[in-house]
């Protein structure tokens, strides 16, 4: 399996694309701002073709090129109904200070947006992509997991990061929640590769066995730096 991608705009965040092998379909995780230039090179570099777009939750970072990644080469997006609303009221997921950052921007949803339900496994591009609603960070977050020989990649969005998971002090956002989609999430064999929404890629089993937010004690609150 050809997995690729870079860390896009100010947020850093990163977008990846997931394909079978060089030259043939893929799907875009996540095109964040100004990705669109870094996607591009990807698909060059790899001679990919895109056939959807998924999403694993509705912040802006995560989804703002996702009209023009989509209208450019007329594909799905695809996102869980709990954070459909934010593809074109971003502003909806942060508090009413911070919606001030992005005063006069305007989005919309592409022209074909599908959504996702827990569990479900999408057939995509040759691959099969199973579908966890794992909210916490919002209400509609969700991972996607694709079988890779003996273990499984994650895309764990803002769910869980090397080190640390996602803040949960934003509007949709709960702690006590975000803590049992990550124990759900950690049932995963220790070989499985996380890719995360931001920051390096990790594995489950360092994550276990390292990152205090796993551990039965975790701490009282969670993060609240980044989006």
């Amino acid at each position: 399996m050809l997995v690729a991608g870079f860390p896009a705009g100010s947020f850093q965040t990163n977008c990846y694309v997931a394909a079978p092998a060089a030259g043939e379909e893929c799907v875009v995780v996540d095109p964040g701002q100004d990705a669109v230039q870094g996607l591009d090179e990807l698909l060059r570099e790899h001679r990919l073709k895109p056939v959807a777009v998924l999403l694993t939750h509705g912040h802006i970072d995560h989804m703002w090129s996702v009209v023009p990644v989509c209208g450019a080469r007329d594909v799905p997006a695809w996102i869980h109904p709990e954070d459909r609303d934010l593809l074109s009221d971003p502003g909806r997921g942060f508090s009413a200070q911070a919606r001030q950052l992005f005063g006069g921007l305007e989005f919309t949803e592409p022209d074909d947006v599908r959504e996702l339900s827990d569990g479900a496994t999408l057939r995509l591009a040759g691959l099969d992509i199973t579908v966890d609603h794992t909210p916490g960070h919002t209400r509609g977050s969700v991972t996607f997991q694709v079988p890779y020989e003996d273990a499984h990649v994650l895309f764990s969005g803002d769910l869980l990061f090397a080190g640390s998971i996602g803040r949960s002090d934003l509007p949709g956002g709960d702690y006590a929640t975000i803590l049992r989609s990550l124990a759900k999430t950690m049932t995963l064999p220790d070989e499985t590769t996380v890719l995360p929404g931001h920051g390096p890629q990790t594995t489950i089993g360092r994550e276990r066995a390292t990152n205090p937010y796993v551990r039965e004690a975790a701490p009282h609150e969670g993060p609240t730096r980044g989006i």
